[in-house]
C-alpha cells in the first residue's frame, strides 16, 4: 500500500467521530414503588412511597454520571402509576434492567434487614405475604379486572407463572439481586435476609432481568430511623448503584470472557437472519414481541404454543422472538390478541424500525 494512502487511512482513524464506533447505551429503568394515592406502608413517621422515591432519585443521579448508561424512571414525583404502565414503559424502552425499590413492613416491630426479590413461583409463606402486598396495588387501579384478567393478588393459586422464555432472564436477575444483598451486608453491615423468588406481577410483565428491593422494615423503629436518614438513603443508593454497575460490567462489558457476549458465529447468524427478514418483509411494519431468552429456540410452532410465523433476532446477548409481520397497527392488534389468547400475556407490539 502506498505511503500516502496509509497516511490518509491513519488520519481517518484519528479524526472519524467517536459515535460511529459507540455502542448503544445500557438502559436502566428505576421504579420507585407506590406513589400518589398509594402510600405503601406507613410506620414510625415514614411513608414507603417517599423513601422509595428519594432513594431511586439518588441511584439515578449516581448512574447518570456514567456516559454509557441511560436512566429512565417509572416516576420522578409523587404520582400514582399503575403496575401495567411501569412494565409497559420498560418494555417499550427496550430496557436492559428493571430495578424496583420498596420498603418492608410487618405487624411485629421485631423483623429487620434487607432482602431482594426476583420473579419466581416460590410459595414460601413469609415472603408470599410480601408478594401479596406489592401486588395489591392492582386493586387501586380503575380497570384492574380488565387489565389483569382475573389475576388475584390475594390468591396464591391464581398468581401468574413464569413466561416460557424467562429462564435466562431469571438467572441474570438473581445475579443482580446477589450483588445487592452482598453489598448491603459487607459494605453497610445490614442484616442480609437473602434473595428470594416470588410471583410479582411487575417483574413477570417486564421483558428484561429485574429485581424488587425491600430496603428494610419501616415497622422496626431502629431501621426506620436509618431508612429515613440522609446517611441511610445515601448509603443504600450508593451500593445499589454500585451493584448495577457491577452487573453491567459482568453482563454487558463486551469482553471475550463476558458470559453474555455474542460469539462471532452468533453475530454473523444474527446479521443474516435480520437481512433475510428485511428482504422478505420489507413492505411490512409491525410485529408482536412474545418473549426474550438467552436460549436459542427453533421458530417452529411447537415451541411457541402453536403460533406460526415466529421470527427471532439476537441482541445484547439475548434472542428476541416475534409473532407475525403485518403492515398496519389494526392487523397487528389482531395478532396481539391471538398471542395473548395463547398465554403470552405480556406480549406487545413493535414496529420494524424499533427492532435493531
Amino acid at each position: 500500500m502506498p505511503n500516502k494512502v496509509k497516511a490518509y487511512l491513519y488520519l481517518f482513524v484519528l479524526l472519524v467521530p467517536g459515535f460511529l464506533f459507540s455502542q448503544s447505551k445500557f438502559k436502566v429503568v428505576l421504579d420507585a414503588g407506590h406513589g400518589g394515592k398509594d402510600h405503601g406502608a406507613i410506620k414510625n413517621g415514614l411513608r414507603e412511597k417517599e423513601v422509595a422515591l428519594d432513594v431511586v432519585l439518588r441511584i439515578g443521579e449516581i448512574l447518570s454520571e456514567n456516559k454509557d448508561i441511560e436512566v429512565l424512571y417509572s416516576r420522578k414525583k409523587d404520582v400514582f402509576v399503575e403496575l401495567r404502565e411501569r412494565a409497559d414503559k420498560a418494555n417499550k424502552a427496550k430496557a436492559d434492567l428493571f430495578v424496583s425499590v420498596h420498603c418492608n413492613s410487618n405487624n411485629s416491630s421485631t423483623p429487620y434487614g434487607s432482602l431482594t426479590l426476583v420473579m419466581g413461583l416460590s410459595r414460601k409463606s413469609t415472603n408470599l405475604e410480601i408478594a401479596k402486598t406489592e401486588n395489591s396495588v392492582i386493586f387501586q387501579e380503575a380497570n384492574y379486572k380488565k387489565n389483569y384478567k382475573g389475576f388475584n393478588p390475594n390468591n396464591p393459586e391464581t398468581l401468574i407463572g413464569l413466561k416460557l422464555l424467562q429462564e435466562e432472564s431469571l438467572k441474570s436477575s438473581i445475579d443482580l439481586a446477589s450483588f445487592i444483598q452482598n453489598k448491603f451486608e459487607k459494605k453497610l453491615n445490614r442484616k442480609n435476609k437473602g434473595v428470594h423468588q416470588q410471583p410479582l406481577w411487575v417483574l413477570d410483565a417486564t421483558c428484561m432481568p429485574g429485581v424488587l428491593i425491600e430496603l428494610g422494615f419501616i415497622s422496626n423503629k431502629k431501621e426506620a430511623k436509618y431508612l429515613g436518614s440522609e446517611q441511610g438513603k445515601n448509603e443504600m443508593a450508593r451500593v445499589i448503584a454500585q451493584s448495577i454497575l457491577q452487573y453491567k460490567e459482568e453482563h454487558f462489558s463486551g469482553s471475550v470472557s463476558d458470559s453474555r457476549a455474542e460469539t462471532v458465529s452468533e453475530k454473523q447468524e444474527t446479521k443474516s437472519e435480520e437481512t433475510a427478514s428485511v428482504q422478505k418483509t420489507k413492505n411490512k411494519n409491525y410485529k408482536v414481541q412474545i418473549g426474550t431468552s438467552k436460549t436459542k429456540l427453533d421458530t417452529n410452532p411447537s415451541n411457541f404454543k402453536g403460533l406460526k410465523n415466529v421470527s427471532r433476532i439476537f441482541e445484547k446477548g439475548y434472542y428476541k422472538y416475534f409473532y407475525g409481520n403485518v403492515d398496519t397497527i389494526s392487523d397487528c392488534e389482531k395478532l396481539l390478541a391471538e398471542a395473548k389468547k395463547k398465554g403470552y400475556d405480556t406480549a406487545f407490539i413493535v414496529s420494524d424500525n424499533e427492532i435493531k
